[in-house]
């Protein structure tokens, strides 16, 4: 779905009009929910026709799941060595919570969740293909990282991907089921979560004196 070929002549696909679909794509789908979004307004809103995007993403869903994968790669991009931060294992930890929790926390993100949990309850495969182009592919990231870490002897984790999920649910801590009943976001409070993922973190996982 995301591959740069156009299918049907194997010629490279327009990077400008590909993103212009994309965010008209998930403009689409944040405001208005999967069901209701249509390939024919998104085809409008990007200035292309209806063949253009069925040409560079096949059908709705590969729409969706495009437009999920380019909303990943804000965090995504916290989970790579390359693009990790410099200093110290903590500092670097408290970069990876304050962005994951910044990303999930935005109006549009949290929109966009209860809009696909509604949804799935009468389509079950969007959930699935949400799960699959969002967060298990976050998680997968930062499972690789984990996994790094422990490499470098910076870690002892024996299961990278349940140390990624714990520190995960830590730095949302109630946070983010609150946020979906329309609370208001506690910056604070959110501040005091992650610190203290990274503390426990550290204590169960990191190597003497490297936390």
């Amino acid at each position: 779905m995301s591959s740069d070929v156009n299918r049907r002549g194997g010629r490279p696909v327009d990077t400008a009009k590909r993103k212009a679909i994309i965010a008209a794509a998930t403009r689409a789908f944040f405001n208005r929910g999967f069901a209701a979004a249509s390939i024919e307004q998104v085809a409008a809103d990007a200035g292309v026709s209806k063949v253009t995007v069925y040409n560079h993403f096949g059908d709705k869903r590969g729409l969706f799941v495009a437009s999920v994968e380019t909303q990943c790669e804000i965090m995504r991009g916290h989970f790579s060595i390359g693009e990790m931060p410099r200093g110290t294992l903590r500092e670097r930890l408290l970069a990876i919570g304050e962005a994951m929790v910044a990303f999930l926390s935005r109006d549009e993100m949290v929109q966009f969740e209860r809009r696909i949990a509604a949804e799935t309850e009468h389509e079950p495969k969007i959930g699935k293909a949400f799960l699959a182009a969002g967060p298990h592919r976050m998680k997968k990231a930062f499972s690789a990282l984990i996994a790094a870490l422990n490499d470098a002897g910076e870690l002892e984790a024996d299961d990278p991907e349940l140390a990624a999920e714990q520190f995960a649910s830590m730095c949302k801590g109630m946070g983010d089921l609150e946020r979906r009943f329309g609370q208001p976001i506690d910056q604070k409070r959110n501040r005091e979560r992650i610190e203290g993922a990274v503390e426990v973190f550290c204590r169960a996982y990191a190597t003497a004196g490297d936390c």
